[in-house]
């Protein structure tokens, strides 16, 4: 009998991954909202990724739910929503789940599969993480902007995935301890809301020196973090982490060189941040479950972060309607911060 998968969460990163999946023959049940459930009802699904890849499924060979009944025909359950929901998502796994339904966290931050595991006693969380940027160019069309790939927690219950991953051309890879991997990732979403403060696409924005100076201070205030904390964040790309803010500081001529040199990951002209997407539809950022996990890790160890938190002031302005914010003016008040 095939995998059921539910895709808990039918946003950018869960229709990606679950429509690769489903792309593949994988049986895939996608639960969300009715906003974007409709979207799919109407139009299906269209995957495209920045080396050419192009995917359509037509709307009748989706399975679409909007109710979390849905969840109890899985056999495991890849978990999408925003951190904000994490609390909403985990009643609905308890309530219509089966007992023993291994749940992959495919969320930002670092905190979700432990509130999981604190929501959801005795069921097995495995935590994962999507390392590309997922944007929508039009309703009901996915898109993977930039390179990386999938990681998950090397557990027994995960096995069966892997050859669906395989097979959907998701390349996919284990870890025996996902916690290093986690702040990698969150070393690069501090870029989530430099972008969403600059108003622009990610290619445009990464390639203004004064952007990448404030994205800089934010990676160099959380990697002092966790050095006293002990905690050595995975490479994930072509560059130790301990570089990148060295990297990012570097003028334009010579970060575009290195960049054609294949020294920083791929993005292409779609690429932009989930919290610029946020920004623009009016909807409450993850900031705190980004830039707030360094505010809190400092928290914890008697110290301060306030690059991190001027940047989740910025972006509670931003939330209230402020304007986009130039690079200069960007940077200039980080290094006030400091």
């Amino acid at each position: 009998m095939a995998l059921r998968i539910v895709v808990l969460g039918a946003g950018l990163i869960g229709g990606y991954v679950g429509g690769r999946l489903a792309a593949a023959a994988g049986d895939v049940t996608f639960v969300g909202r009715p906003r974007l459930i409709d979207v799919l009802r109407d139009k299906g699904l269209t995957l495209t990724d920045l080396d050419g890849a192009r995917f359509t499924l037509a709307p009748e060979t989706l399975s679409l739910a909007t109710e979390p009944a849905a969840l109890a025909a899985a056999d495991l359950i890849l978990l999408a929503v925003k951190s904000t929901g994490t609390e909403g998502a985990a009643a609905e796994i308890a309530a219509h789940a089966r007992p023993g339904i291994p749940v992959v966290s495919l969320q930002n931050g670092v905190s979700n599969p432990e509130r999981l595991r604190a929501l959801l006693p005795g069921r097995p969380v495995i935590a994962g993480m999507v390392p590309f940027n997922v944007a929508e160019p039009a309703p009901g069309h996915v898109h993977q902007g930039t390179s990386g790939h999938i990681a998950i927690e090397d557990r027994a219950e995960i096995a069966p995935l892997v050859p669906l991953f395989a097979a959907a051309g998701l390349p996919l890879d284990l870890h025996a301890d996902m916690l290093p991997v986690a702040w990698a990732k969150l070393l690069i979403n501090l870029n989530n809301a430099i972008n969403a403060l600059s108003g622009l696409p990610l290619a445009a924005q990464i390639a203004d020196r004064d952007y990448r100076r404030g994205f800089a201070l934010c990676q160099r205030e959380a990697l002092g973090l966790m050095k006293i904390a002990g905690i050595a964040p995975a490479r994930l790309g072509p560059l130790p982490p301990s570089r990148m803010p060295l990297i990012l500081s570097l003028p334009n001529w010579l970060f575009r060189r290195l960049s054609q040199r294949g020294g920083t990951p791929k993005i292409d002209r779609h690429a932009r941040s989930s919290m610029a997407d946020d920004l623009l539809a009016g909807r409450k950022t993850e900031v705190d479950y980004i830039n707030g996990e360094v505010v809190a890790l400092a928290t914890r160890l008697g110290r301060r972060a306030p690059v991190n938190a001027r940047v989740i002031g910025l972006i509670r302005e931003r939330e209230a309607g402020g304007p986009a914010i130039q690079g200069a003016a960007l940077l200039a008040a980080l290094r006030g911060a400091a």
